[in-house]
């Protein structure tokens, strides 16, 4: 195991390491939640991440997002990320994918082996999912982190167990007329702080949101066959 990546020995085998390495993820966002998503990929040696968002980093990032700080105002999110994926791990093959994302994008998804949507975009989230399920694709979905103070309310779930949180109503709704039951998911159980629009947010719950998606990835992925 690469020297780098040493103390994950006893949390998993040098065939798993060797699985994350292998591994293809894309991420579709990196804001607030998947921002963290891709620093804990990066950090656990996941050996082949695309990152896809049409954002630049902006001084409202800063209060949450990993990838905003004063250095990086004005720039491409996803050219900030790759280079820090690479900071991270130079043996990382990162594509960096600057578009918004729905069902005219011509990336490939068929050769990822998971998922992960990090977006805002209800229309997309529910494009990736149909994808997903109808090619035996891996896909976990984050929901609603605005407006929330208690990240240790926050859930990983199926989507048909989601209460409390509005964008997941709507999907397990949208889902439902496409024939998809099933869709894992993290979400919070706290009731919105306000009803600010844009959404209001803090440091602690999008990141924790994120660090469960890919607590979840990670684990699925070294355990692949």
């Amino acid at each position: 195991m690469n020297k780098s990546f040493s103390r994950m020995q006893g949390l998993f085998s040098e065939n798993e390491f060797e699985k994350l390495n292998s591994s293809s993820v894309i991420v579709f966002g990196v804001g607030g939640v998947g921002s963290y998503v891709v620093e804990a990929l990066a950090r656990a040696g996941v050996g082949n991440i695309t990152v896809v968002d049409n954002d630049v980093v902006d001084v409202t990032n800063i209060n949450r997002q990993i990838i905003a700080l004063n250095s990086t105002l004005g720039q491409d999110k996803v050219q900030v990320v790759k280079n820090r994926i690479i900071d991270i791990n130079p043996n990382c093959n990162v594509t960096s994918i600057k578009e918004f994302f729905d069902d005219s994008s011509s990336i490939d998804l068929t050769k990822y082996d998971y998922i992960i949507d990090a977006i805002d975009s209800v229309k997309s989230k529910l494009y990736l999912a149909e994808f997903a399920v109808n090619n035996n694709i891996k896909i976990i979905s984050s929901m609603g982190t605005g407006n929330k103070l208690e990240p240790q309310k926050l859930l990983v779930s199926d989507i048909s167990k989601t209460s409390y949180c509005p964008l997941a109503k709507k999907m397990r709704v949208e889902l439902r007329k496409r024939g998809i039951n099933h869709l894992k998911v993290v979400y919070s159980t706290e009731e919105a702080k306000s009803n600010s629009v844009p959404p209001s947010s803090v440091s602690f719950v999008p990141s924790v949101a994120g660090l469960l998606i890919a607590s979840e990835v990670i684990k699925e992925l070294a355990q692949k066959n």
